[in-house]
């Protein structure tokens, strides 16, 4: 690869090759890191390698060059599904105003792109790390394997971490951390109207009952809210799954999974509790994933006054979630990034090479601290 480009372009190239490799959250991304790789001369570079729950052969990656200490960047390589997409979600293509199109233009391979240009355009005499993930759309599972097991990112030790996301440069300090609740209940399948078959919806439905009238006191009781976040209520997401059965054929199935996101201030376990008890009423087989705690830097700390300095940007708490709830571990974190959310996780996605490009320096000052 050609390491001379200037930084526009090389951000851009290097995005747009991100883009038409596919490493949607269910498929390997392997041929992505691979070709992340290329981009890493002169680096100590760790691959660890794992498996995810479905079977799927995936891996993350660890940079670094220079002396010890410094601030590591880190991004993520997985995307979301290709959801409604008309155009060709994997083309890559820069239009004539300099916007990328296509699946993770703006969450995460444009930002990925910059964090990389910027390490590698950094004096050699100055610490460069890089923690590049995947999983972040999902378990969490890459960011969670390098804090567990990257001796590199040990010896690296970084004083800070950037976790990159499309924050519009704006920095963010804290943000709600989730778990999920995995219900599972079983029927007897058979064609509805002979009258033998059980429809795994009806034990359902009681315990889903309970799970409504939580939601509501986590939206209506303030001493559950946290003010520092807009909005200031936990979030309880349900998604219901009957597995592709018609609606002639009593459901052998039913899931219901459940994202209860909170922050630092809010105490999970009485929720937790909760579900708990509802599903040995009902009877449902219950699942509970948890993935880090809510990472929250404190607002005066030197690390987040210093990428405020870098950025012009006071920093903010978001309700969304990152890999920080698993990197903080390493060290501090700050979210921040080049691009909005406007357009991530929906077929119109984009991202304008020239805020990607303006982030390089930014990330380099920080870095230099």
């Amino acid at each position: 690869m050609s390491h001379i480009d200037s930084p526009a372009a090389a951000v851009a190239r290097l995005a747009a090759d991100l883009v038409r490799i596919d490493s949607r959250s269910f498929v390997s991304n392997n041929p992505l890191a691979d070709r992340i790789a290329a981009e890493l001369e002169g680096f100590e570079l760790e691959r660890l390698d794992f498996t995810d729950p479905r079977g799927v052969a995936k891996c993350v990656l660890v940079a670094h060059r220079g002396p010890p200490g410094g601030v590591a960047l880190s991004g993520h390589m997985d995307t979301v599904p290709d959801t409604g997409w008309a155009d060709d979600p994997f083309s890559g293509r820069i239009d004539a105003d300099g916007v990328l199109h296509g699946l993770g233009a703006a969450d995460m391979k444009g930002p990925l792109a910059a964090c990389i240009i910027a390490a590698r355009g950094l004096p050699a005499h100055l610490p460069a790390t890089l923690l590049i993930t995947t999983d972040e759309e999902t378990t969490k599972q890459g960011a969670r394997l390098i804090a567990d097991r990257s001796a590199l990112a040990r010896r690296a030790a970084p004083r800070g971490i950037i976790v990159a996301e499309p924050t519009g440069m704006v920095p963010v300090r804290g943000h709600r951390s989730n778990i999920d609740f995995i219900a599972v209940a079983e029927g007897v399948q058979a064609h509805s109207s002979l009258g033998i078959g059980r429809n795994a919806n009806w034990a359902l439905i009681p315990f889903l009952a309970e799970m409504r009238e939580i939601q509501q006191r986590l939206r209506d009781d303030a001493s559950l809210h946290d003010d520092a976040y807009s909005p200031p209520f936990s979030d309880f997401n349900l998604i219901l799954d009957n597995h592709g059965a018609a609606v002639n054929v009593t459901v052998p199935v039913a899931t219901a999974r459940i994202k209860f996101r909170y922050s630092k201030r809010i105490d999970p376990s009485p929720v937790v509790a909760a579900v708990q008890a509802a599903a040995e009423r009902a009877g449902v087989a219950l699942t509970v994933v948890r993935q880090g705690p809510p990472p929250e830097t404190p607002a005066d700390h030197p690390f987040i006054r210093a990428v405020e300095a870098a950025t012009g940007h006071s920093a903010e708490t978001r309700p969304f979630g990152t890999d920080a709830s698993e990197l903080q571990e390493i060290a501090p974190c700050a979210i921040l990034g080049p691009e909005v959310m406007d357009t991530a996780h929906s077929p119109k996605e984009r991202a304008r090479v020239e805020w990607l490009a303006a982030a390089v320096p930014v990330f380099q000052q920080i870095m230099r601290g």
